[in-house]
């Protein structure tokens, strides 16, 4: 097997490492109801999704 030839240093790897972020989630409005979704997705407050109702909301009983 193939062996490395010098170590590596640890400021190397640590700076090879030191790239791996997280971003936040990319949120829109809901056109609808105007709360903060992910793009492209059914909208979890209203059930609207690109001006269409894709889940239909039942009524609270009084």
């Amino acid at each position: 097997m193939a062996e490395p030839k010098r170590k590596i240093s640890k400021q190397r790897k640590h700076t090879r490492s030191a790239n791996w972020k997280l971003s936040m989630p990319n949120l829109v409005e809901c056109p609808k109801c105007h709360a903060k979704i992910l793009s492209h997705t059914v909208c979890k407050a209203c059930g609207y999704y690109d001006g269409r109702e894709i889940i239909v909301k039942k009524e609270k009983k009084k």
